[in-house]
């Protein structure tokens, strides 16, 4: 079981978190119209009456451009205050990550997004590490991620979700931690839910936006820190047989964080990994406030 927090938004107020139903008949459970974000928060270490997310701007302004996707018009200004106002009543006392969540919420059959109301709420639970921060092993999938001219993937839309749903699970009962998605021109698009970068001779790559990725939020933080460490980076198309002779590959995501992989099918990778360990020790530093030149990425919100 999950440990979830205790207090939820839900249907324009703040309720316990078991008091937050939907019926079996919800749009959005049948066709997946829906679009959801996510975000890392965790008790400020230098005072315990303060929590501190990351980005907690960018992450609104993607979901409230997530809702546009659905006809739905929801400032990320109104999902910023609930946002704040739900880490307030719940005072979590350990890392967490929030779920806020907009969807078409009537009761019905057909499949549209005019004239069906939608609605919005916000759930979080407590999350240390998602993937094992020593690395994950990898397969190349035999699912292939969407196009984008079949359904927006600049937004975080739940029924897209299902082919990472049996990428994952072909990944993990094939004996692997993860999965590795191509897409239709047969390029690396990302993981199962995160975005994916390569190392090598010293220069970070990643697959561009014109490769059906998600605009990840983790992903464009991590491309600017490699910036200003000095790193060279590149976007361009990936091709699968550089994931086989790459010095380094690691994962980025709001849960996954940095996660090195240690294995892509049966090549093992090397455990010396310079460049994701400076990114991954300067992202650390700055969710956790202690470098000012990122003052700005941390949204810090005092509890009492």
């Amino acid at each position: 079981m999950q440990n979830f927090l205790p207090i939820t938004y839900f249907e324009g107020q703040f309720c316990p978190f078991e008091e937050a139903k939907i019926s079996i008949a919800t749009h959005a459970l049948h066709y997946g119209t829906a679009a959801f974000g996510g975000l890392r928060g965790i008790p400020d270490p230098q005072n315990e009456n303060r929590a501190l997310l990351f980005r907690l701007d960018r992450h609104c302004a993607r979901l409230s451009s997530s809702a546009r996707l659905l006809n739905f018009d929801l400032s990320a200004d109104k999902i910023q205050h609930v946002i704040t106002e739900f880490v307030k009543q719940n005072s979590p006392k350990t890392s967490f990550y929030i779920r806020p969540f907009v969807y078409t919420s009537d009761l019905g059959i057909a499949p549209r997004l005019h004239n069906v109301k939608k609605d919005f709420f916000v759930y979080g639970l407590e999350l240390g590490d998602y993937l094992s921060p020593e690395g994950v092993t990898c397969r190349i999938s035999s699912w292939y991620r969407q196009e984008d001219r079949s359904l927006p993937l600049r937004g975080k839309i739940s029924g897209a979700y299902i082919t990472s749903s049996l990428a994952k699970t072909e990944a993990v009962e094939s004996g692997f931690d993860e999965a590795i998605l191509m897409n239709s021109q047969g390029k690396v698009s990302e993981a199962s839910g995160m975005n994916i970068f390569i190392v090598r001779n010293g220069k970070l790559i990643a697959p561009g936006f014109e490769q059906d990725i998600l605009e990840g939020i983790t992903r464009d933080s991590v491309l600017q820190v490699a910036k200003d460490l000095g790193i060279d980076v590149v976007e361009r198309p990936v091709d699968k047989s550089e994931l086989l002779i790459a010095d380094e590959i690691f994962l980025s995501g709001t849960a996954a964080k940095v996660t090195p992989v240690r294995q892509v099918e049966n090549y093992t990778l090397s455990t010396v990994r310079p460049v994701t360990d400076r990114i991954r020790d300067q992202l650390t530093a700055i969710t956790e406030g202690r470098d000012e030149r990122y003052q700005d990425w941390v949204f810090g919100i005092d509890l009492a």
